[in-house]
């Protein structure tokens, strides 16, 4: 019995841990799209491919993007530690 309550236990860890990595990698690529898509807008309004009034209010909704992800990021990370410090208890 003890075996199967082992298995079981290691089974669920194993399982949190890679939907954790997998959250975390999306939200990284989301993360670095955003901060891809600012540097090309900056490069457009210098070039004179996108007017500059235009070409701010894009990078501040980015910004804002951008600074939401983060916050999510810095969530996650806080409830996991939250999460594996009452399990470790």
């Amino acid at each position: 019995m003890k075996k199967i309550l082992i298995a079981v236990g290691a089974l669920g860890v194993m399982s949190f841990t890679t939907n954790q990595i997998i959250d975390t990698w999306l939200l990284s690529e989301a993360l670095n799209n955003v901060q891809d898509m600012r540097e090309w807008m900056k490069e457009d309004i210098y070039n004179g491919r996108l007017d500059q009034s235009v070409g701010s209010d894009y990078l501040e909704v980015l910004d804002e993007t951008e600074d939401l992800l983060i916050d999510f990021n810095n969530y996650l990370d806080l409830a996991n530690y939250k999460l594996n410090t009452t399990e470790q208890r």
